[in-house]
């Protein structure tokens, strides 16, 4: 069913066998394997991101106001609309549209006894007709729909819509603006991104069909910044147009020392009072990672020499190199 296009009955009856399967190990396996289907396995890692678990829910005690209604794009667990529930939301409408993680959700919101204020509503949120889904627009909208490099998640075409038709004029948004940051760096591990001799072959012409960045773990703590950051691009996710393209350059002043990448995280600012960010090289767990973009070849600037960084977006990608 799954594949031919019955996703909804093929989800129906993969909740029933899971309901049913108690006694039945292998009949729970085949339903986990519909029911896990298009799940992105981030959704299990967000939820574990305290730092980001705070800051939001700081930033939705200071904004919800009683008698407030908000969206939250992105349902997933349902968390961030219980968090804004819990503030004093008087009514929540949460969007989710991959069907199975809605019904997650929607069971979620039950069981932690918020269904009379939060409704999880099975749709994109480009889908949503504010009068018919939301009963009019809303005060404050929610969002988690950032990537590690801001945009692949379609953020910015995403609140263009949400701001335009969804909210009402001059209402919130959480976060408020994003940016995307950069600095030289070290990685010791580079050697592991790339190829070079092996078995007595030089396979470097393999390193054409590599991605043009990977992923650091921002609690790998060998990574080394090796220059002040700066601010490549921001955001406003509160504009009522996006900015679909730019094109820009910073130049960065080293701390000396070998230099073998730039480092790219993604800077959150909540609302006036909070922000996040994901900075690497630190002991502290994010589910987003930050970005390594390998430079062609190894360099070593002298302590203040300026080294200068160009980057370029569209809708949904951030691109980053040096001359």
């Amino acid at each position: 069913m799954q594949a031919s296009g019955q996703t909804e009955m093929a989800l129906r009856l993969a909740l029933k066998v899971w309901d049913e399967s108690a006694d039945d190990p292998e009949a729970a396996m085949l339903a986990s394997e519909v029911l896990s289907a298009g799940v992105p396995d981030w959704h299990f890692k967000v939820v574990r991101d305290e730092v980001r678990n705070a800051a939001y829910d700081a930033a939705l005690r200071r904004s919800v106001r009683p008698g407030m209604r908000v969206l939250d794009i992105g349902s997933g667990t349902g968390l961030l609309a219980m968090m804004a529930a819990r503030a004093g939301a008087t009514r929540v409408f949460s969007c989710e549209m991959n069907p199975a993680v809605a019904d997650a959700a929607r069971e979620i919101v039950a069981a932690n006894g918020f269904a009379d204020r939060v409704e999880i509503v099975a749709k994109h949120s480009d889908q949503l007709d504010a009068n018919a889904d939301l009963g009019g627009r809303v005060d404050l909208i929610v969002s988690e729909i950032v990537s590690n490099n801001m945009l692949t998640e379609g953020v910015l075409a995403t609140m263009e819509y949400a701001v335009g038709h969804l909210l009402k004029p001059g209402g919130q948004v959480i976060p408020a603006r994003g940016g995307v940051r950069i600095a030289l760096a070290f990685d010791p591990n580079f050697h592991n991104k790339r190829m070079a001799s092996v078995a007595g072959f030089d396979l470097s012409g393999f390193n054409r069909l590599a991605q043009p960045s990977y992923n650091i773990r921002t609690t790998d703590t060998r990574l080394q910044l090796m220059s002040d950051a700066a601010e490549l691009f921001e955001f406003d996710f509160g504009a009522a147009e996006a900015e679909r393209d730019a094109h820009t350059q910073r130049t960065l002043t080293a701390h000396g020392g070998p230099v073998n990448c730039v480092a790219q995280w993604i800077h959150l600012e909540m609302d006036e009072a909070g922000s996040y960010e994901n900075r690497p090289g630190e002991p502290k767990y994010s589910n987003w990672d930050a970005l390594g973009y390998p430079l062609p070849k190894r360099i070593e600037p002298g302590a203040g020499d300026g080294v200068t960084v160009h980057g370029s977006h569209d809708l949904n990608r951030v691109r980053i190199w040096m001359a």
